[in-house]
């Protein structure tokens, strides 16, 4: 596969994906409406840094060809 190729397929997957992406960020602000909605303050942080740290982890993948290094610590 050429290089064009590849980076067509990048592109057009990359739009998709991200548009995927976005929708779906926006159906969770959807869940603000108090109206149809109850929640705590704890569970709106734990879904957000959940997304931050997946955000975190795939653009890492990026900066680092792919490897991902996981750390342990106790």
């Amino acid at each position: 596969m050429d290089a064009s190729t590849k980076k067509k397929n990048f592109k057009r997957i990359a739009e998709a994906r991200t548009r995927k992406v976005l929708d779906m960020i926006d159906l969770i602000g959807n869940l603000s409406n108090t109206s149809f909605y109850e929640y705590a303050d704890e569970e709106i942080e734990a879904i957000f840094d959940a997304i931050q740290k997946s955000l975190k982890e795939n653009k890492d993948k990026f900066r680092n060809d792919g490897k991902t290094k996981r750390r342990f610590t106790l």
